[in-house]
């Protein structure tokens, strides 16, 4: 069993030259910019790595950086701050430089240390007793040194085992990451036909040029008019309404909960920033908050999670079930015939979000954009036909994504349960098989 085996010091692995260890580079703000390699922090590590909001170092001073930039198989620690996050660099991940706040485990020898594994047994008890022990050590925030990590030990198994360990829990989350990467594509082409009807116009463009309107089949295009008319919003297809937000859309609709009343719970930290699914939802009894049901779009109002595109799509509660989050959330709902996936479309459009972050209000560091400010926004209101079509398309997406999503969870589920089994030696490989043909 490997539990049976040996720990090995970690300052032996990196004197022999199998491992290294080390933290990222200090940079000055002056030394980054909009352009160039994303140089990841803490924020940039949850449940993988997320460059959007990421700043940039400049690939022409890369040289600076030293070892201290991102290779495959590197595995990633948040050391300082936010201690406890991890994430390991595929072959595709693109290539970034390390903030201080980040440590990476560099393995030099695959036959010896399998970067994957030991992905892997960075979320092990024992890793985490070790890291945890030190964290705390100073008055200040929680800091693991690199002379802490240095000094620990590891259980390592054979060369196999690492192996067939990481081969295991790799296919669990190599379909996790294939369900995240179609999703994110689904989730586009839903957001592409929302701009391509309802802000660019393109198939209204299209006919007044005497075209068919591409990828629309007839009785489709034939839905749309062949020229514009005037509005304040500029021009407009023929016969759309130009009308306020909450004429269209409900915002901040009533729903009803007992205080006290156990029910799943949506915090800020766990609003998605890219994609409409929450990373978790808990249960936890209402106290004060937003409320909401399926089929209503949480867009964050509060700097900066407005700016880094905090938003959901409500599609995770049972039927007839309100749960409810954090008083900085604004609730929307489309009204019938558009389609509720038309409200969360709109919160992820750029011209949308550009008009909520100009009209935030309230001291530096701590604005927000008041509900009432979206009355302002105006919109071209289509005919029910149009409304009910692209309700058509985006539903089947959504519907696509919450099966792959539910997916994932499953098989999170079972990794996270058979991780520590396989990692103590408690689980035999050659058993694995039949585990993974029960529960997926």
């Amino acid at each position: 069993m490997v539990s049976d085996i040996t720990p090995i010091s970690v300052a032996n692995l990196i004197e022999a030259g199998d491992l290294v260890i080390n933290d990222g580079y200090r940079a000055k703000n002056s030394e980054l910019s909009s352009n160039g390699l994303p140089f990841a922090r803490a924020q940039n590590i949850n449940n993988g790595l997320h460059f959007e909001s990421a700043d940039r170092f400049p690939e022409q001073n890369i040289n600076k950086v030293g070892i201290k930039i991102s290779q495959p198989g590197d595995v990633v620690f948040t050391s300082k701050g936010t201690v406890g996050r991890f994430a390991f660099v595929r072959e595709d991940t693109p290539q970034f430089v390390y903030a201080p706040q980040l440590c990476f485990w560099r393995s030099l020898n695959h036959k010896k240390l399998h970067p994957r594994w030991l992905f892997y047994w960075m979320h092990s008890r024992e890793f985490f007793l070790q890291y945890s022990g030190v964290a705390g050590q100073t008055d200040m925030a929680a800091y693991v040194s690199l002379r802490d990590q240095r000094c620990m030990h590891i259980t390592l198994p054979p060369p196999n085992i690492q192996q067939a360990i990481a081969h295991i829990l790799g296919s669990l989350d190599d379909k996790i990451e294939l369900n995240r990467r179609m999703n994110q594509t689904l989730e586009a082409m839903a957001r592409a036909i929302f701009k391509s009807w309802f802000v660019d116009f393109d198939p209204v463009r299209s006919k007044a040029a005497g075209q068919q309107p591409p990828g629309l089949a007839p009785h489709i295009a034939d839905l749309f008019p062949d020229e514009f008319q005037n509005s304040e919003l500029g021009e407009i297809p023929r016969g759309w309404e130009f009308v306020p937000l909450p004429q269209v859309i409900e915002v901040n609709p009533p729903r009803s909960l007992r205080k006290g009343q156990l029910v799943p719970y949506l915090d800020m930290a766990n609003m998605p920033t890219r994609g409409h699914v929450p990373d978790m939802v808990v249960p936890r009894p209402f106290g004060s908050g937003m409320r909401f049901i399926n089929g209503d779009t949480l867009l964050a109002r509060i700097t900066p999670c407005l700016e880094n595109g905090k938003t959901a799509y409500v599609d995770f509660l049972r039927e007839n079930e309100v749960g409810w989050g954090s008083t900085e959330y604004i609730v929307l709902r489309a009204k019938p015939p558009l389609p509720t996936e038309f409200a969360y479309c709109l919160a992820r459009s750029q011209e949308f979000r550009e008009f909520a972050i100009q009209r935030m209000t309230g001291t530096s560091g701590r604005q927000r954009v008041p509900a009432d400010a979206l009355s302002h926004y105006m919109l071209a209101f289509p005919p029910p036909a149009i409304s009910e079509q692209f309700g058509h398309f985006v539903k089947s997406l959504f519907a696509r994504v919450s099966k792959a999503m539910t997916e994932s969870r499953t098989l999170a589920a079972l990794r996270e349960a058979l991780l520590p089994k396989l990692l103590s030696g408690k689980i035999l490989i050659r058993n694995i098989e039949n585990i993974l043909e029960e529960n997926t």
